[in-house]
């Protein structure tokens, strides 16, 4: 088996796919990267036994055709220090001894027999499948996942929950702190259909998407998700249970309402920040007429903070306590110039929204507040 290739092509298609190898694998050949070679495609696939990644590309000057699988850290390694030009693999497909050819030297790597790597199983034919654009799917991950948990009681939380209703998709997160939902208007499923994406491949969805502009292909049964776009194909399994009913933690009817320049909040919680307590890292907003005033102490070293912005509020007055990471996180995360910040409260959850969302979408963020000592 011969082929020539690329130097910064497959080593991009290899960064990618070296993102799901896991080391010291209980099977050793997970470890390795799969090369199949028919005609001029080459096809490249990953794996780690709970997600599985598959891509391909062109190659020239191709001889025989074969599958033999390399050790996927090693190949990264090598390929990383070259500049674009063509390399030739050269297979032996008696021993799988490959020998990489390059402007200016020889590389020697030894695989192992490709037909021992574990097959991708087909999806069942009672799957549900749905197409959507790679940049809503996209969207939806960026706005969620850094809501996700690392809960191991609670795996459900480790994910985001996806909700495929008759007039809209909904991707959720929550860590029981804070939650995040996403919803388009544009995608609709003919039934409701549900899923929970662990947050692995939910960020390499991340990575691989941000280079995409056409439709995902989404199918999934009971145990099995499977996206595919492009040349890229990416199987992983759900996580299994019920995820926590968040309508039902969503306040409804807030009386106290805030609109203010996000940036501008954003920047003076990050200052007023730096001075509260390391233990609870309490920030507070004391809302009046027209005017939010964020102030944060440390009491064991005698610092305080105060800044005072101007706002909209229409309300009653009224202050509520935040952890500051949060608050800058979801600030940080919202797409608006302006956020509203709807509060029934002090001890109710708080919902923070864009003022401005994009077409067909909205966004919901919900943070629990933190008891005031006052």
């Amino acid at each position: 088996m011969k082929f020539e290739v690329s130097s910064t092509q497959l080593f991009a298609q290899l960064q990618t796919l070296s993102r799901v190898i896991v080391p010291k694998q209980s099977i050793p050949i997970l470890e390795d990267i799969l090369f199949e070679l028919r005609e001029n495609v080459l096809t490249l696939t990953a794996s780690d036994s709970e997600i599985t990644v598959r891509t391909s590309i062109i190659v020239d000057a191709f001889e025989g055709e074969g599958k033999v699988a390399f050790g996927g850290k090693l190949l990264v390694d090598t390929l990383k220090e070259f500049s674009e030009q063509p390399l030739t693999f050269i297979v032996d497909d008696q021993n799988f001894k490959l020998v990489i050819k390059s402007e200016n030297g020889n590389y020697s790597f030894v695989g192992v027999n490709g037909n021992e790597y574990p097959q991708i199983a087909e999806m069942p034919a009672e799957s549900k499948q749905i197409q959507l654009p790679a940049r809503l799917l996209l969207d939806g991950i960026n706005q969620t996942i850094y809501c996700t948990a690392d809960d191991e009681l609670r795996p459900v939380m480790n994910g985001i929950n996806v909700d495929m209703l008759e007039d809209r998709i909904v991707l959720v997160a929550t860590d029981a702190h804070r939650l995040v939902r996403f919803s388009n208007m544009t995608v609709k499923s003919e039934e409701p259909a549900n899923f929970i994406l662990p947050k692995k491949p939910a960020n390499l969805l991340k990575n691989v998407l941000a280079k995409e502009d056409g439709e995902v292909t989404m199918s999934f049964d009971k145990q099995t998700i499977r996206f595919e776009f492009g040349k890229t194909l990416i199987i992983c399994r759900q996580i299994e249970g019920r995820f926590p009913n968040y309508n039902a933690v969503i306040p409804q009817n807030n009386q106290n309402k805030m609109i203010v320049d996000r940036q501008t909040l954003l920047n003076a919680c990050k200052r007023v920040a730096v001075f509260s307590s390391p233990g609870t890292g309490l920030i507070k907003l004391a809302l009046t007429e027209n005017k939010v005033t964020i102030t944060a102490q440390d009491i064991d070293f005698s610092t305080s903070a105060e800044e005072v912005l101007t706002c909209s509020y229409d309300g009653m007055p009224m202050a509520i306590g935040f952890k500051a990471p949060f608050l800058i996180e979801l600030l940080g995360a919202a797409s608006s110039d302006e956020v509203m910040f709807e509060l029934a409260d002090p001890a109710r959850a708080g919902l923070i929204l864009p003022t401005d969302n994009q077409e067909n979408e909205e966004t919901l963020m919900l943070l629990m507040p933190m008891l005031l000592n006052e």
